[in-house]
Protein backbone atom coordinates (compact mmCIF):
# COMPACT_ATOMS: atom_id res chain seq x y z
CA UNK A 1 0.00 0.00 0.00
CA UNK A 2 2.80 2.34 0.97
CA UNK A 3 4.71 1.45 -2.18
CA UNK A 4 1.62 2.18 -4.25
CA UNK A 5 1.13 5.54 -2.57
CA UNK A 6 4.79 6.41 -3.23
CA UNK A 7 4.33 5.42 -6.89
CA UNK A 8 1.21 7.56 -7.24
CA UNK A 9 2.98 10.52 -5.64
CA UNK A 10 5.85 10.10 -8.08
CA UNK A 11 3.44 9.98 -11.03
CA UNK A 12 1.62 13.06 -9.74
CA UNK A 13 4.91 14.93 -9.35
CA UNK A 14 5.92 13.97 -12.86
CA UNK A 15 2.63 15.28 -14.21
CA UNK A 16 3.02 18.48 -12.19
CA UNK A 17 6.38 19.06 -13.89
CA UNK A 18 5.40 17.95 -17.38
CA UNK A 19 2.10 19.79 -17.63
CA UNK A 20 3.48 23.28 -16.85
CA UNK A 21 6.35 22.75 -19.30
CA UNK A 22 3.92 21.81 -22.04
CA UNK A 23 1.68 24.70 -21.14
CA UNK A 24 4.60 27.13 -21.19
CA UNK A 25 5.62 25.91 -24.62
CA UNK A 26 2.10 26.37 -25.91
CA UNK A 27 1.84 29.83 -24.38
CA UNK A 28 5.18 30.83 -25.85
CA UNK A 29 3.97 29.81 -29.29
CA UNK A 30 0.70 31.71 -28.89
CA UNK A 31 2.05 34.83 -27.16
CA UNK A 32 2.78 36.91 -30.28
CA UNK A 33 -0.66 36.16 -31.67
CA UNK A 34 -2.19 37.05 -28.33
CA UNK A 35 -0.43 40.43 -28.22
CA UNK A 36 -1.39 41.20 -31.81
CA UNK A 37 -4.94 40.15 -31.10
CA UNK A 38 -5.10 42.34 -27.99
CA UNK A 39 -3.67 45.27 -29.94
CA UNK A 40 -6.21 44.74 -32.72
CA UNK A 41 -8.99 44.55 -30.15
CA UNK A 42 -7.82 47.81 -28.54
CA UNK A 43 -7.77 49.57 -31.92
CA UNK A 44 -11.19 48.18 -32.80
CA UNK A 45 -12.53 49.51 -29.50
CA UNK A 46 -11.10 52.94 -30.24
CA UNK A 47 -12.58 52.84 -33.74
CA UNK A 48 -16.03 51.94 -32.42
CA UNK A 49 -15.69 54.72 -29.87
CA UNK A 50 -14.62 57.19 -32.57
CA UNK A 51 -17.72 56.47 -34.66
CA UNK A 52 -19.94 56.94 -31.61
CA UNK A 53 -18.14 60.12 -30.53
CA UNK A 54 -18.36 61.53 -34.06
CA UNK A 55 -22.15 61.15 -34.05
CA UNK A 56 -22.43 62.75 -30.61
CA UNK A 57 -20.15 65.65 -31.53
CA UNK A 58 -21.90 66.41 -34.84
CA UNK A 59 -25.28 66.57 -33.09
CA UNK A 60 -24.19 69.57 -31.02
CA UNK A 61 -24.99 72.71 -33.01
CA UNK A 62 -21.99 75.03 -32.84
CA UNK A 63 -22.84 77.21 -35.84
CA UNK A 64 -20.72 80.36 -35.78
CA UNK A 65 -22.22 82.86 -35.25
CA UNK A 66 -23.07 82.53 -32.41
CA UNK A 67 -20.79 79.52 -31.81
CA UNK A 68 -22.13 78.03 -28.57
CA UNK A 69 -18.89 76.06 -28.21
CA UNK A 70 -19.44 75.94 -24.47
CA UNK A 71 -21.69 72.92 -25.11
CA UNK A 72 -18.96 70.97 -26.90
CA UNK A 73 -16.48 72.14 -24.27
CA UNK A 74 -18.69 70.48 -21.65
CA UNK A 75 -19.00 67.35 -23.80
CA UNK A 76 -15.20 67.02 -23.94
CA UNK A 77 -14.99 67.79 -20.22
CA UNK A 78 -17.27 64.86 -19.40
CA UNK A 79 -15.17 62.46 -21.48
CA UNK A 80 -11.88 63.63 -19.97
CA UNK A 81 -13.33 63.49 -16.44
CA UNK A 82 -14.53 59.93 -16.98
CA UNK A 83 -10.98 59.00 -18.03
CA UNK A 84 -9.46 60.70 -15.00
CA UNK A 85 -7.54 63.21 -17.12
CA UNK A 86 -7.13 66.71 -15.61
CA UNK A 87 -8.23 69.54 -17.90
CA UNK A 88 -8.80 73.29 -17.96
CA UNK A 89 -11.58 75.31 -19.54
CA UNK A 90 -12.05 78.99 -20.29
CA UNK A 91 -14.82 81.05 -21.83
CA UNK A 92 -13.63 83.99 -23.90
CA UNK A 93 -17.17 85.42 -24.06
CA UNK A 94 -20.64 84.16 -23.11
CA UNK A 95 -21.11 80.79 -24.80
CA UNK A 96 -17.59 80.71 -26.29
CA UNK A 97 -15.83 77.76 -24.69
CA UNK A 98 -12.26 76.45 -24.99
CA UNK A 99 -10.75 73.35 -23.36
CA UNK A 100 -7.29 71.85 -23.04
CA UNK A 101 -5.65 68.87 -21.30
CA UNK A 102 -2.05 67.67 -20.96
CA UNK A 103 -0.41 64.27 -20.58
CA UNK A 104 2.95 64.75 -18.90
CA UNK A 105 6.06 63.27 -20.49
CA UNK A 106 9.77 63.80 -20.99
CA UNK A 107 11.79 66.88 -21.83
CA UNK A 108 11.30 66.91 -25.61
CA UNK A 109 9.17 69.79 -27.01
CA UNK A 110 5.49 69.11 -26.44
CA UNK A 111 3.09 67.97 -29.16
CA UNK A 112 -0.21 69.84 -29.52
CA UNK A 113 -3.32 68.18 -30.99
CA UNK A 114 -5.50 71.11 -32.05
CA UNK A 115 -8.90 71.47 -33.68
CA UNK A 116 -11.79 73.93 -33.57
CA UNK A 117 -15.30 73.21 -32.31
CA UNK A 118 -17.29 75.79 -34.28
CA UNK A 119 -18.81 75.20 -37.72
CA UNK A 120 -20.13 77.38 -40.53
CA UNK A 121 -23.89 77.79 -41.07
CA UNK A 122 -25.85 75.09 -42.89
CA UNK A 123 -29.19 75.80 -44.59
CA UNK A 124 -31.40 72.71 -44.03
CA UNK A 125 -33.38 73.30 -47.24
CA UNK A 126 -30.28 72.43 -49.28
CA UNK A 127 -29.47 69.30 -47.28
CA UNK A 128 -30.86 65.80 -47.75
CA UNK A 129 -30.85 65.30 -43.97
CA UNK A 130 -30.86 67.52 -40.89
CA UNK A 131 -27.35 69.08 -40.77
CA UNK A 132 -27.16 68.31 -37.05
CA UNK A 133 -28.72 64.85 -36.98
CA UNK A 134 -25.51 62.93 -37.83
CA UNK A 135 -27.66 60.72 -40.04
CA UNK A 136 -26.26 57.67 -41.79
CA UNK A 137 -26.46 57.85 -45.57
CA UNK A 138 -25.21 55.51 -48.26
CA UNK A 139 -23.21 56.89 -51.18
CA UNK A 140 -22.25 54.17 -53.62
CA UNK A 141 -20.87 51.39 -51.43
CA UNK A 142 -19.90 53.67 -48.55
CA UNK A 143 -21.82 54.23 -45.34
CA UNK A 144 -21.47 57.90 -44.49
CA UNK A 145 -22.22 60.10 -41.50
CA UNK A 146 -23.64 63.41 -42.67
CA UNK A 147 -23.43 66.55 -40.59
CA UNK A 148 -22.02 70.03 -40.52
CA UNK A 149 -18.47 69.70 -39.26
CA UNK A 150 -17.93 66.15 -40.52
CA UNK A 151 -14.95 67.37 -42.55
CA UNK A 152 -14.34 70.73 -40.90
CA UNK A 153 -13.31 69.74 -38.36
CA UNK A 154 -15.13 67.73 -35.72
CA UNK A 155 -14.18 64.28 -37.02
CA UNK A 156 -10.50 65.23 -36.94
CA UNK A 157 -11.03 66.38 -33.36
CA UNK A 158 -12.46 62.98 -32.46
CA UNK A 159 -9.48 61.21 -34.01
CA UNK A 160 -7.11 63.40 -32.01
CA UNK A 161 -9.15 62.71 -28.87
CA UNK A 162 -8.97 58.94 -29.41
CA UNK A 163 -5.19 59.10 -29.88
CA UNK A 164 -4.93 61.17 -26.70
CA UNK A 165 -7.09 58.71 -24.75
CA UNK A 166 -5.12 55.76 -26.13
CA UNK A 167 -1.87 57.23 -24.81
CA UNK A 168 -3.44 57.82 -21.40
CA UNK A 169 -4.89 54.31 -21.20
CA UNK A 170 -1.66 52.62 -22.29
CA UNK A 171 0.37 54.29 -19.53
CA UNK A 172 3.28 54.27 -21.97
CA UNK A 173 6.23 56.45 -20.89
CA UNK A 174 6.25 59.61 -23.01
CA UNK A 175 9.28 61.44 -24.37
CA UNK A 176 7.28 64.69 -24.46
CA UNK A 177 4.07 66.21 -23.15
CA UNK A 178 1.04 65.72 -25.37
CA UNK A 179 -1.59 68.48 -25.27
CA UNK A 180 -5.17 68.22 -26.50
CA UNK A 181 -6.78 71.60 -27.32
CA UNK A 182 -10.27 72.30 -28.69
CA UNK A 183 -11.04 75.93 -29.45
CA UNK A 184 -13.86 78.26 -30.41
CA UNK A 185 -14.33 80.70 -33.28
CA UNK A 186 -11.89 79.50 -35.95
CA UNK A 187 -14.47 80.03 -38.66
CA UNK A 188 -14.62 83.75 -37.80
CA UNK A 189 -10.89 84.26 -37.30
CA UNK A 190 -10.19 82.69 -33.90
CA UNK A 191 -10.38 85.88 -31.83
CA UNK A 192 -12.46 84.03 -29.21
CA UNK A 193 -10.54 80.79 -29.61
CA UNK A 194 -6.92 80.11 -30.54
CA UNK A 195 -6.02 83.79 -30.78
CA UNK A 196 -7.59 84.44 -27.38
CA UNK A 197 -5.74 81.47 -25.81
CA UNK A 198 -2.41 82.70 -27.19
CA UNK A 199 -3.00 86.05 -25.50
CA UNK A 200 -4.72 84.99 -22.28
CA UNK A 201 -3.72 81.38 -21.55
CA UNK A 202 -0.21 80.69 -22.88
CA UNK A 203 0.15 78.03 -20.18
CA UNK A 204 -2.18 75.85 -22.27
CA UNK A 205 0.57 75.18 -24.79
CA UNK A 206 3.65 75.92 -22.68
CA UNK A 207 6.71 74.04 -23.96
CA UNK A 208 5.09 73.16 -27.29
CA UNK A 209 7.35 72.65 -30.29
CA UNK A 210 5.05 70.86 -32.73
CA UNK A 211 1.36 71.14 -33.56
CA UNK A 212 -1.06 69.00 -35.54
CA UNK A 213 -4.15 70.69 -36.96
CA UNK A 214 -6.53 70.72 -39.91
CA UNK A 215 -5.51 71.83 -43.39
CA UNK A 216 -4.37 68.70 -45.20
CA UNK A 217 -5.96 65.42 -46.23
CA UNK A 218 -5.98 62.80 -48.93
CA UNK A 219 -7.76 62.34 -52.22
CA UNK A 220 -7.54 60.21 -55.33
CA UNK A 221 -5.34 61.67 -58.07
CA UNK A 222 -6.03 61.54 -61.77
CA UNK A 223 -3.70 58.52 -61.95
CA UNK A 224 -5.91 56.62 -59.48
CA UNK A 225 -3.36 56.82 -56.67
CA UNK A 226 -3.82 58.30 -53.23
CA UNK A 227 -2.51 61.85 -52.98
CA UNK A 228 -1.87 63.24 -49.49
CA UNK A 229 -1.28 66.90 -48.69
CA UNK A 230 0.44 68.05 -45.51
CA UNK A 231 -0.21 71.77 -45.06
CA UNK A 232 2.96 73.71 -44.16
CA UNK A 233 1.82 77.25 -44.96
CA UNK A 234 -1.23 79.12 -46.22
CA UNK A 235 -2.40 82.21 -47.98
CA UNK A 236 -3.10 84.85 -45.37
CA UNK A 237 -6.51 86.47 -44.98
CA UNK A 238 -6.86 90.22 -45.21
CA UNK A 239 -10.57 90.89 -44.73
CA UNK A 240 -11.59 94.40 -45.73
CA UNK A 241 -14.64 96.62 -45.39
CA UNK A 242 -15.36 99.32 -47.96
CA UNK A 243 -17.62 102.20 -46.99
CA UNK A 244 -19.16 104.76 -49.37
CA UNK A 245 -21.01 107.88 -48.24
CA UNK A 246 -23.68 109.81 -50.12
CA UNK A 247 -26.71 112.05 -49.76
CA UNK A 248 -29.74 110.16 -48.47
CA UNK A 249 -33.19 110.61 -49.87
CA UNK A 250 -36.41 109.06 -51.14
CA UNK A 251 -36.19 106.21 -53.60
CA UNK A 252 -38.61 107.98 -55.94
CA UNK A 253 -36.17 110.83 -56.55
CA UNK A 254 -32.75 109.28 -57.24
CA UNK A 255 -29.80 111.69 -57.05
CA UNK A 256 -27.04 111.74 -59.69
CA UNK A 257 -24.79 110.01 -57.17
CA UNK A 258 -25.51 107.96 -54.07
CA UNK A 259 -23.56 105.87 -51.61
CA UNK A 260 -24.82 102.68 -53.26
CA UNK A 261 -23.93 103.82 -56.77
CA UNK A 262 -20.50 104.92 -55.66
CA UNK A 263 -19.85 101.60 -53.96
CA UNK A 264 -21.05 99.61 -56.97
CA UNK A 265 -18.69 101.50 -59.27
CA UNK A 266 -15.79 100.83 -56.90
CA UNK A 267 -16.63 97.13 -56.66
CA UNK A 268 -16.96 96.83 -60.42
CA UNK A 269 -13.44 98.23 -60.85
CA UNK A 270 -12.09 95.83 -58.24
CA UNK A 271 -13.95 92.84 -59.65
CA UNK A 272 -12.46 93.39 -63.10
CA UNK A 273 -8.97 94.07 -61.75
CA UNK A 274 -6.44 91.27 -62.18
CA UNK A 275 -3.77 90.86 -59.53
CA UNK A 276 -0.43 89.94 -61.09
CA UNK A 277 0.24 86.19 -61.07
CA UNK A 278 3.49 84.90 -59.62
CA UNK A 279 4.95 81.69 -58.20
CA UNK A 280 6.29 81.73 -54.63
CA UNK A 281 8.79 79.01 -53.57
CA UNK A 282 6.37 77.07 -51.34
CA UNK A 283 3.81 76.87 -54.15
CA UNK A 284 6.48 75.78 -56.65
CA UNK A 285 7.48 72.93 -54.33
CA UNK A 286 3.87 71.90 -53.76
CA UNK A 287 2.90 71.85 -57.44
CA UNK A 288 6.01 69.88 -58.39
CA UNK A 289 5.09 67.26 -55.78
CA UNK A 290 1.53 66.79 -57.04
CA UNK A 291 2.33 67.08 -60.76
CA UNK A 292 2.59 63.30 -61.38
CA UNK A 293 -0.98 62.79 -60.10
CA UNK A 294 -2.45 65.86 -61.78
CA UNK A 295 -4.77 65.68 -64.82
CA UNK A 296 -2.69 65.05 -67.92
CA UNK A 297 -3.36 68.48 -69.44
CA UNK A 298 -1.95 70.22 -66.36
CA UNK A 299 1.05 68.03 -65.48
CA UNK A 300 3.64 70.06 -67.40
CA UNK A 301 2.27 73.28 -65.97
CA UNK A 302 2.38 71.98 -62.40
CA UNK A 303 5.94 70.75 -62.93
CA UNK A 304 6.88 74.21 -64.24
CA UNK A 305 4.28 76.72 -63.01
CA UNK A 306 5.92 79.57 -64.91
CA UNK A 307 4.05 78.08 -67.88
CA UNK A 308 0.75 78.53 -66.08
CA UNK A 309 1.23 82.23 -65.43
CA UNK A 310 2.75 83.06 -68.80
CA UNK A 311 -0.60 83.10 -70.61
CA UNK A 312 -3.77 84.84 -69.40
CA UNK A 313 -6.11 82.40 -71.14
CA UNK A 314 -4.35 79.45 -69.50
CA UNK A 315 -4.86 81.05 -66.11
CA UNK A 316 -8.56 81.62 -66.81
CA UNK A 317 -8.96 77.98 -67.84
CA UNK A 318 -7.08 76.86 -64.74
CA UNK A 319 -9.38 78.96 -62.57
CA UNK A 320 -12.41 77.22 -64.06
CA UNK A 321 -11.04 73.67 -63.83
CA UNK A 322 -8.67 73.86 -60.84
CA UNK A 323 -9.70 76.94 -58.80
CA UNK A 324 -7.80 75.78 -55.71
CA UNK A 325 -4.57 75.76 -57.75
CA UNK A 326 -5.26 79.02 -59.55
CA UNK A 327 -5.77 80.67 -56.17
CA UNK A 328 -2.17 79.81 -55.23
CA UNK A 329 -0.75 81.80 -58.13
CA UNK A 330 -1.98 85.29 -57.26
CA UNK A 331 -3.56 87.41 -54.56
CA UNK A 332 -7.36 87.30 -54.67
CA UNK A 333 -10.35 89.27 -53.40
CA UNK A 334 -13.90 87.95 -53.24
CA UNK A 335 -16.83 90.33 -52.72
CA UNK A 336 -18.88 88.42 -50.15
CA UNK A 337 -21.11 90.80 -48.17
CA UNK A 338 -23.14 93.89 -49.11
CA UNK A 339 -25.15 96.23 -46.90
CA UNK A 340 -27.04 99.41 -47.70
CA UNK A 341 -30.60 100.51 -47.01
CA UNK A 342 -32.91 98.51 -44.77
CA UNK A 343 -35.97 99.79 -46.64
CA UNK A 344 -36.68 99.58 -50.34
CA UNK A 345 -37.78 103.20 -50.79
CA UNK A 346 -34.93 104.81 -48.82
CA UNK A 347 -31.67 105.92 -50.41
CA UNK A 348 -29.17 105.30 -47.57
CA UNK A 349 -26.42 107.65 -46.43
CA UNK A 350 -23.95 104.75 -46.28
CA UNK A 351 -23.24 101.58 -48.24
CA UNK A 352 -20.83 98.85 -47.18
CA UNK A 353 -19.11 95.87 -48.75
CA UNK A 354 -16.90 93.25 -47.17
CA UNK A 355 -14.12 91.57 -49.09
CA UNK A 356 -12.42 88.26 -48.40
CA UNK A 357 -8.91 88.89 -49.72
CA UNK A 358 -6.30 86.13 -49.56
CA UNK A 359 -2.63 87.01 -49.97
CA UNK A 360 0.33 84.93 -51.02
CA UNK A 361 2.55 84.11 -48.03
CA UNK A 362 5.22 86.69 -48.86
CA UNK A 363 2.84 89.58 -49.63
CA UNK A 364 3.29 92.84 -47.70
CA UNK A 365 -0.09 93.98 -46.37
CA UNK A 366 0.46 97.72 -46.74
CA UNK A 367 1.58 97.33 -50.33
CA UNK A 368 -1.50 95.26 -51.07
CA UNK A 369 -3.83 97.87 -49.53
CA UNK A 370 -2.24 100.53 -51.74
CA UNK A 371 -2.88 98.31 -54.76
CA UNK A 372 -6.55 97.83 -53.80
CA UNK A 373 -6.99 101.58 -53.33
CA UNK A 374 -5.47 102.22 -56.75
CA UNK A 375 -7.74 99.62 -58.37
CA UNK A 376 -10.84 101.19 -56.78
CA UNK A 377 -9.61 104.64 -57.82
CA UNK A 378 -11.95 106.58 -55.53
CA UNK A 379 -10.42 108.43 -52.57
CA UNK A 380 -13.92 108.83 -51.15
CA UNK A 381 -14.20 105.10 -50.48
CA UNK A 382 -13.00 104.26 -46.98
CA UNK A 383 -11.01 101.01 -46.70
CA UNK A 384 -10.72 99.38 -43.28
CA UNK A 385 -9.04 96.13 -42.25
CA UNK A 386 -11.24 93.64 -40.37
CA UNK A 387 -8.55 91.00 -39.84
CA UNK A 388 -5.08 90.53 -41.23
CA UNK A 389 -2.75 87.71 -40.25
CA UNK A 390 0.94 87.10 -40.82
CA UNK A 391 2.34 84.14 -42.74
CA UNK A 392 5.02 81.59 -41.88
CA UNK A 393 6.22 78.32 -43.37
CA UNK A 394 6.83 75.22 -41.25
CA UNK A 395 9.87 73.19 -42.24
CA UNK A 396 9.54 69.65 -43.54
CA UNK A 397 12.70 68.78 -41.57
CA UNK A 398 10.78 68.03 -38.41
CA UNK A 399 9.97 64.85 -36.42
CA UNK A 400 6.22 65.41 -36.75
CA UNK A 401 6.35 65.93 -40.53
CA UNK A 402 8.51 62.82 -40.92
CA UNK A 403 6.15 60.80 -38.72
CA UNK A 404 3.17 61.87 -40.85
CA UNK A 405 4.91 60.70 -44.02
CA UNK A 406 5.81 57.39 -42.37
CA UNK A 407 2.26 56.62 -41.24
CA UNK A 408 0.94 57.54 -44.70
CA UNK A 409 3.49 55.27 -46.38
CA UNK A 410 2.57 52.44 -44.00
CA UNK A 411 -1.09 52.68 -44.93
CA UNK A 412 -0.82 53.84 -48.56
CA UNK A 413 2.56 52.64 -49.89
CA UNK A 414 2.04 54.09 -53.38
CA UNK A 415 0.72 57.48 -52.21
CA UNK A 416 2.28 60.74 -53.29
CA UNK A 417 2.92 63.13 -50.41
CA UNK A 418 3.17 66.88 -50.86
CA UNK A 419 4.04 69.76 -48.50
CA UNK A 420 0.98 71.84 -49.30
CA UNK A 421 0.06 75.51 -49.42
CA UNK A 422 -3.57 76.13 -48.46
CA UNK A 423 -5.75 78.77 -50.08
CA UNK A 424 -7.74 78.91 -46.84
CA UNK A 425 -6.48 79.75 -43.38
CA UNK A 426 -6.53 77.80 -40.14
CA UNK A 427 -5.63 78.49 -36.52
CA UNK A 428 -2.10 77.22 -37.22
CA UNK A 429 -0.92 80.75 -38.02
CA UNK A 430 -1.34 81.79 -34.37
CA UNK A 431 1.20 79.15 -33.36
CA UNK A 432 3.58 79.54 -36.30
CA UNK A 433 3.93 83.15 -35.19
CA UNK A 434 5.31 81.76 -31.91
CA UNK A 435 7.82 79.51 -33.67
CA UNK A 436 5.81 76.30 -33.16
CA UNK A 437 6.11 74.04 -36.21
CA UNK A 438 2.52 73.45 -37.30
CA UNK A 439 1.14 71.01 -39.85
CA UNK A 440 -2.27 70.43 -41.34
CA UNK A 441 -3.08 66.75 -41.75
CA UNK A 442 -6.29 64.75 -41.79
CA UNK A 443 -5.82 60.96 -41.93
CA UNK A 444 -8.63 60.28 -44.37
CA UNK A 445 -8.99 59.94 -48.12
CA UNK A 446 -11.95 61.61 -49.82
CA UNK A 447 -13.01 59.83 -53.04
CA UNK A 448 -13.64 61.97 -56.13
CA UNK A 449 -17.27 60.79 -56.19
CA UNK A 450 -17.95 62.59 -52.90
CA UNK A 451 -18.60 66.19 -53.86
CA UNK A 452 -20.07 67.40 -50.56
CA UNK A 453 -16.84 69.08 -49.51
CA UNK A 454 -15.80 71.39 -46.70
CA UNK A 455 -18.54 73.98 -46.05
CA UNK A 456 -20.68 72.29 -48.70
CA UNK A 457 -24.22 70.96 -48.61
CA UNK A 458 -24.54 67.40 -47.22
CA UNK A 459 -21.05 67.55 -45.69
CA UNK A 460 -20.18 63.98 -44.73
CA UNK A 461 -17.47 61.44 -44.05
CA UNK A 462 -17.46 57.66 -44.48
CA UNK A 463 -17.42 55.36 -41.49
CA UNK A 464 -14.47 53.57 -43.10
CA UNK A 465 -12.57 56.87 -43.10
CA UNK A 466 -13.35 57.38 -39.43
CA UNK A 467 -12.14 53.91 -38.52
CA UNK A 468 -8.97 53.91 -40.61
CA UNK A 469 -8.21 57.54 -39.75
CA UNK A 470 -8.48 56.79 -36.05
CA UNK A 471 -6.00 53.90 -36.33
CA UNK A 472 -3.62 56.11 -38.31
CA UNK A 473 -3.88 58.96 -35.80
CA UNK A 474 -3.24 56.63 -32.85
CA UNK A 475 -0.15 55.27 -34.62
CA UNK A 476 1.07 58.75 -35.56
CA UNK A 477 0.70 60.31 -32.11
CA UNK A 478 2.22 57.29 -30.37
CA UNK A 479 5.25 57.33 -32.68
CA UNK A 480 5.88 61.03 -32.04
CA UNK A 481 5.20 60.96 -28.30
CA UNK A 482 7.29 57.92 -27.39
CA UNK A 483 10.05 55.78 -28.83
CA UNK A 484 8.49 52.68 -27.28
CA UNK A 485 6.64 50.30 -29.62
CA UNK A 486 2.84 50.38 -29.57
CA UNK A 487 1.79 48.04 -26.70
Amino acid sequence: MIRRMIYQLRQTAARLVLIPLAALAALAALAPVGRAGAQAADIAKLQDEAVRHTREYLRINTTNPPGNEVETMRWFARILAQEGIPFDTATSAPGRGNIWARLKGGSQPALVLLHHMDVVPADPKYWSTDPFAAATTVVGKDSMIAGRGALDTKTLGVMELEAFLALHRSRAPLDRDVIFIATADEEAGGMYGAGWLVKNHPEAFKGAGMLLNEGGDGNIGDDGKVQVSIEVTQKTPLWLELTALGKPGHGSTPPPASAVNRLIRALDRLQSYEFAPRVVPAVRTYLAAIAPSAPAKWRDGFADPSKLIADRNTLIELQIEQPEIAGLLRNTCSITMLQASNKINVIPPEAHAQLDCRLLPDQDHDAFLREVAAAINDPGIKIETIIGFTAAVSSTDNPLYRAITEVVRKNYPAASIAPAVSTGFTDSHWFRDLGIASYGFGPFVIPPSDESGVHGNNERISIDNIRKGTAMMVDLVHSVATTKPVP
